[in-house]
């Protein structure tokens, strides 16, 4: 019987630390023992970086369009403590669909059981939020992904693009599509950002897998193109991404979340505009003072 494959896609809004969340996950789950693949599936490229000491690889598309042809093996390239890097890539700038890369780059995977070959334990796609369609909804549509994770932090934005990546996975959930694991929160320093990302996820009947705090360290790290699994093992940042990994690892329950309409989402944010007010002018929200 063949190895069943933890595949999961992490998915957020462009500039919410989604590259630096998924490395040091993959990071950290091969330090566990796990042998890991990181699919990035941004057209920038960039998503494995900090794993192969800020080096960029060749991406699928890219050698597709110079050989015509090409073997999985030949865009498979060695990242920190063995992890598989592979980036999808996109199409010449003003050309072609952002998302042709995803799935150009996973229907080649497929067709030639790269996976099995290299008996892997976990495949982590690492996917621009902003827009869920067409490629980049790939691994939610195509049940590819059997758990997907969005990071977000107190910012309306990110909660927008989350809010709209929940929405597409109701909407391909009745055909097999994946579903929600959770939500991870990230630069979580401000006492207010962790209230509204929990006041979200109560409402969208989602949890939170981690809160990640903003750190100094982060930035040192990827200063030396390295995750902080590899360049601050023993820190404090290094903690929080053990313990999420852990978290995922041992994932196996994940569910259709319940989106906010447009209208409730913008009520629901101005809610949260009035009470940051309340907590800018020290009024005591909840019992309890939130510190900015």
């Amino acid at each position: 019987m063949a190895k069943k494959i933890k595949q999961i896609a992490i998915y957020g809004k462009g500039g919410i630390g989604k590259s630096t969340t998924t490395s040091n996950l993959s990071a950290a789950l091969s330090k566990q023992g796990y042998k890991v693949m990181q699919f990035g599936c941004d057209p920038k490229a960039d998503s494995t970086n900090t794993l192969r000491g800020g080096s960029y690889i060749p991406t699928v598309l890219d050698t597709l369009r110079e050989k015509g042809q090409v073997k999985a093996s030949e865009v498979v390239f060695d990242g920190f403590n063995g992890i598989y890097c592979v980036e999808a890539g996109g199409p010449a700038p003003g050309v072609g669909c952002a998302g042709r890369g995803i799935i150009t780059a996973v229907e080649l995977f497929k067709q030639q059981r790269m996976f099995e070959e290299l008996d892997l334990d976990v495949v982590i796609y690492d996917v621009l939020g902003d827009v869920v369609c067409g490629g980049f909804a790939v691994p939610i549509r195509e049940g590819i992904a059997q758990h997907v994770f969005t990071v977000t932090s107190g910012d309306f934005m990110s909660i927008y693009a989350s809010n709209n990546l929940f929405k597409g996975i109701k909407k391909y959930s009745n055909s097999g599509g994946a579903l929600l694991g959770g939500v991870i929160a990230n630069s979580m320093n401000a006492g207010y950002a962790r209230d509204i990302v929990d006041d979200f996820v109560e409402r969208t009947q989602t949890h939170v897998m981690q809160y990640i705090p903003r750190s100094i360290t982060v930035t040192q790290s990827e200063l030396k193109g390295k995750t902080v699994i590899e360049a601050a093992p023993d820190s404090e940042q290094a903690k929080v991404y053990t313990e999420l990994a852990n978290r995922i690892a041992n994932h196996t329950e994940s569910k259709t979340p319940v989106p906010l309409e447009l209208k409730e989402l913008q009520e629901w944010a101005a809610s949260w505009s009035d009470k940051l007010l309340e907590i800018e002018s020290g009024v005591v929200v909840g019992g309890q003072s939130a510190g900015i």
